[in-house]
């Protein structure tokens, strides 16, 4: 399966502005031949602390999503801010929509206190893996790049770990580091999706978008403008890495 990488900017706040923004970008990584595009973290807002930034379930971003995949034929997916009725907080979700009209959803574990997240939003429960086209994909968002143990937990269901970003330039040497760590212990494929630009408080990003073997290669980088990363991915060399490295049954705890 080709998997792309959207590595974009986003107009702060400003969902229909980034829309426009990011369509063409999608199309052209459809045109390449990729099966699953991804869009960053909070791809239409960006990583926004504003009171009242969440939307509802199936809102304008899933929205945009699911019509992507609907035009192009193929799997999208990006985080939004999304609140459940009732709630008065959102949850910060990875929305998968299939070109069927399906939708998957995973919600980011662990809130980014340090930037103050864990105050304006829902912790998760739990990591979710989806099957498409025979690839197992876990998504993962962000500041959950730095617990290994989920990703360790996944690891035996796992192909593919998708995780989007808006991680920040100044620490970008853990986010390339971490990245990697986790293709190489896992042994899978590990694709990072991280936006560029500067943000509505200040924050610069670098991007560094990258998709990793389960060896730990690069298979295909960026650097800090906006592009698109493809690379070609196999269930089979996963199967195979394992077998060959048979570190994973040796794992404790």
């Amino acid at each position: 399966m080709k998997i792309a990488a959207v590595q974009h900017d986003i107009v702060w706040e400003d969902r229909e502005a980034t829309f426009a923004s990011v369509a063409p970008q999608v199309a052209r990584a459809a045109a390449a031949g990729a099966e699953l595009v991804l869009l960053t973290e909070t791809f239409s807002t960006g990583f926004s602390m504003t009171p009242g930034i969440g939307e509802p379930q199936d809102g304008p971003s899933a929205r945009f999503l699911a019509a992507q995949a609907a035009e192009h034929g193929v799997w999208v997916g990006g985080s939004c801010p999304e609140i459940a009725p009732g709630e008065e907080l959102p949850h910060n979700s990875f929305v998968l929509a299939g070109p069927d009209g399906t939708t998957h959803r995973y919600r980011k574990l662990h809130p980014f206190s340090h930037g103050g997240e864990h105050e304006r939003f829902r912790a998760g429960e739990g990591p979710v893996t989806v099957t498409v086209g025979g690839l197992r994909i876990t998504p993962f968002i962000c500041y959950d790049l730095r617990f290994a143990d989920v990703f360790w937990a996944a690891a035996p269901e796992t192909d593919l770990y998708v995780v989007v970003a808006n991680w920040p330039a100044a620490r970008r040497l853990h986010w390339q580091a971490l990245l990697q760590a986790r293709a190489i212990e896992n042994q899978a494929y590990v694709v990072g999706c991280n936006r560029v630009g500067t943000a509505g408080d200040g924050t610069e990003h670098a991007g560094d978008s990258r998709i990793i073997s389960p060896m730990g290669e690069l298979l295909a980088t960026a650097a800090g403008i906006e592009t698109i990363v493809l690379a070609d991915v196999d269930a089979d060399e996963v199967a195979a890495t394992r077998d060959r490295f048979r570190f994973l049954a040796d794992r404790r705890g």
